[in-house]
């Protein structure tokens, strides 16, 4: 209907610019929106505020010369002008029904859209260091860029998702030598392990591997390990000190090939299991883009020299900087330490100027909220590698808070004390984690109640959707069990008999159902088709309540067959954007 609203105004706003009403160069993006008063009609629109000025007329007189150029529609039965110059619909119910038959005919494709045009986005989400699996804080990043990416995708955009691999770096160097000083523990040797080392089990059952594969072909004995090592935080030292020493001794008695081999021991688990991890939840990637393959090439080092062709670098004690602050950034950032080492930031310059170079004409990094201060300094990046950083958008999410009961869980992977993502799905369901990941916007802070994502009631707002389709398929084995047969056809013909509240309220809400997605896709907002599930769920569960579906009257209940059914496939369309299941029973 906002479709066909929208075509009468733009022939409205022809007719006015042949009789010279408005100029020739009007041109109007045509809002139209539901009313949220039904008062006020179905449908509103501002278009005679908009172009008033061009107009050189007052909104409200304009308001009136526009509705008096619409063309005459069946489907309106009048056309009000209110306040300073909205102009109101009012749609005959009868022209409404004929969202039924749309759903009907388009099923699973009903509500998506080309409004993307085939535009190329790349997402990139969670791509969390490979230190230790996905914990529960991972998983709200997860479920939002999964969902982000699925609806832009359902509106037409042509989606890349992408996980950028952290594999180097100081953490991946402090992983590989706490998995070597585990493997010593698993010869035989007794050891100080390091404070700022992972302890986590899974750290145990690398080493343990190699150690099955390997023998003691990689050990030492403790003494020449920790000989001259500076003492760690429990000694009266430096944590920081000391880790950064057992890594420099670990590459030197190991040599390159052999500290690869625990690196890639390390990496390479930890890797396969954040893949199945995301796999099962439901996350899907086009690439896995790794940070060593940016050394690899010298794609870094190419990227900090088109800076430099740019006048963007410096040096200063010994260190090249970025000028960054010139471009928006609260100060100047390091790019290359004086040992020659790149920074992480030098890294993610590379990474950027890679995405660009592939020709994506949008970029959308899902970002923790605890990285806001670094977004200024990446689109400072962009604008000095000669790019728009207009086309760089980053999504911030809050980190989900798990509670058992009245006592919040830490969860730290450095200490191997946290929740992972796969411990919480086999506790909830992926339907219920999901779904709670995104029943808020990303931005919000988030408790986790885990005992109401498994409750089975009707304060579960996953269990309250998931039961009206349920709810609506029991009607469908009621009507095979009375051996009663439906007529689609004699049910479209007598959708005029809808007349109830409860069903005009739902015929209602399925046309809102396309309009949801789209804005849920272009402002990156899944809750917003969340809250929208739960409302048509709520409809569909007053209608259940408070009328039978299955009566005499065959006109009747045909009719009633098909507003439901569309309710069903309306329901299974969104819950299958949000990859969460429609059962039939529960």
């Amino acid at each position: 209907m906002k479709k066909k609203l929208e075509v009468l105004l733009r022939q409205a706003v022809d007719t006015l610019k042949s009789d010279g009403t408005l100029p020739q160069d009007a041109d109007p993006v045509i809002n139209i929106e539901h009313s949220r008063d039904p008062a006020h009609g179905d449908f509103a629109s501002n278009l005679a505020l908009m172009l008033a000025k061009a107009a050189k007329s007052n909104p409200r007189q304009l308001a009136e010369k526009i509705t008096a150029a619409l063309p005459g529609d069946d489907a309106v039965i009048k056309v009000e002008i209110a306040g300073p110059g909205f102009i109101n619909f009012f749609i005959d119910p009868n022209g409404q029904y004929e969202i039924i038959r749309t759903v009907h005919d388009r099923g699973s494709e009903f509500g998506l859209s080309k409004t993307g045009a085939g535009k190329r986005v790349q997402v990139e989400f969670v791509s969390a260091n490979p230190t230790g699996p996905l914990h529960v804080g991972h998983g709200r990043g997860a479920a939002y860029g999964s969902v982000v990416a699925d609806l832009l995708e359902a509106v037409g955009f042509d989606v890349h998702r992408e996980y950028y691999v952290n594999d180097a770096g100081r953490q991946m160097d402090i992983l590989a030598t706490s998995i070597w000083l585990r493997y010593l523990e698993d010869c035989g040797e007794v050891l100080h392990f390091p404070c700022n080392g992972y302890r986590g089990e899974y750290v145990r059952d690398i080493s343990s591997a190699v150690h099955r594969a390997s023998g003691d072909a990689f050990r030492f004995p403790v003494q020449t390990v920790f000989e001259d090592i500076p003492p760690d935080e429990t000694q009266g030292g430096d944590k920081e000190i000391h880790i950064d020493a057992l890594i420099a001794r670990a590459k030197t008695l190991l040599g390159g090939a052999h500290y690869e081999h625990f690196f890639q021991a390390g990496l390479n688990d930890i890797l396969d299991d954040i893949r199945d991890d995301l796999r099962e939840f439901g996350v899907e990637y086009q690439e896995w883009f790794s940070e060593r393959s940016l050394m690899a090439d010298d794609s870094v080092a190419k990227a900090l020299d088109r800076l430099r062709a740019g006048g963007h670098l410096y040096e200063k004690d010994g260190a090249v900087w970025f000028a960054s602050s010139r471009l928006g950034d609260e100060k100047d950032r390091v790019v290359q330490r004086e040992n020659g080492q790149y920074t992480y930031f030098a890294s993610d310059i590379a990474y950027h100027m890679n995405k660009l170079d592939r020709g994506f004409e949008e970029l959308i990094n899902i970002w923790g909220a605890d990285h806001h201060g670094y977004i200024p300094r990446v689109k400072a990046a962009m604008t000095a590698l000669g790019a728009d950083a207009d086309k760089l958008k980053v999504l911030l999410v809050q980190f989900a808070t798990l509670y058992r009961g009245e006592e919040k869980v830490q969860m730290s992977t450095r200490s191997g004390e946290f929740v992972t993502l796969r411990q919480l799905r086999n506790e909830v369901g992926r339907d219920a984690a999901r779904f709670f990941y995104v029943l808020r916007r990303s931005e919000q802070h988030m408790d986790f109640d885990l005992k109401l994502a498994t409750s089975r009631t009707n304060e579960n707002p996953v269990f309250y959707v998931q039961y009206a389709h349920a709810r609506v398929c029991s009607v469908f084995r009621q009507l095979d069990e009375k051996g009663l047969d439906r007529d689609l056809g004699l049910g479209m013909e007598s959708l005029g008999l809808l007349k109830e509240e409860h069903e005009l309220n739902l015929v209602g809400r399925l046309s809102r159902y396309p309009e949801t997605l789209e804005r849920a896709a272009l402002q990156h907002e899944p809750h917003q088709l969340i809250l929208y599930l739960r409302e048509l769920a709520n409809d569909f569960h007053a209608y259940y309540n408070a009328h039978q579906f299955l009566v005499e009257d065959a006109p009747l209940r045909n009719a009633r067959l098909n507003l439901i059914a569309a309710v069903r496939q309306v329901l299974a369309n969104g819950l299958g954007l949000l990859k969460i299941t429609s059962p039939e029973t529960m």
